[in-house]
């Protein structure tokens, strides 16, 4: 099964001079708990998780309404494309230990994938699936560095 099979096609993002608060509303009224950063030409240059904007900004006794979501991304974003097997999207999510992972095309967000599109997808293997989430949350991966 390849990405573009079970990737949500519909994705909100936002630029880089975006402010947190801004990002924060757009999380909530689209009940998602990541938004890509993506540049003019639709590139991803960053992502922003609901975690993030708690720990990089209020945690650190930042405004969020003066803070642009390019101060609090993560800029180095594990990608892949529609025509990638769902497999191998898997083992990059679980390598890199995200839940979500852009999906691009020339260089342009077209999708988003994420660990509950897999869940969701009736001809995902559940055993692949748990096997994702475990190395996810393998916590000695993040150790081992």
């Amino acid at each position: 099964m390849k990405v573009k099979d079970c990737m949500c096609k519909e994705v909100v993002f936002v630029k880089p001079d975006c402010d947190t608060e801004e990002c924060a509303k757009l999380m909530c009224q689209n009940h998602i708990g990541c938004i890509p950063v993506c540049d003019d030409s639709k590139k991803v240059v960053g992502l922003v998780t609901d975690r993030d904007i708690l720990l990089r900004t209020i945690g650190c006794g930042k405004e969020i309404k003066n803070t642009p979501v390019s101060d609090i991304m993560t800029c180095n974003v594990t990608c892949c494309t529609p025509e990638q097997e769902v497999k191998d999207a898997e083992n990059m999510m679980g390598t890199n230990q995200v839940r979500r992972i852009p999906v691009m095309e020339n260089n342009k967000i077209v999708g988003m994938l994420t660990l509950g599109d897999l869940a969701k997808n009736k001809e995902i293997s559940p055993e692949g699936i748990y096997a994702t989430l475990e190395n996810i949350c393998d916590c000695d991966k993040k150790n081992a560095e």
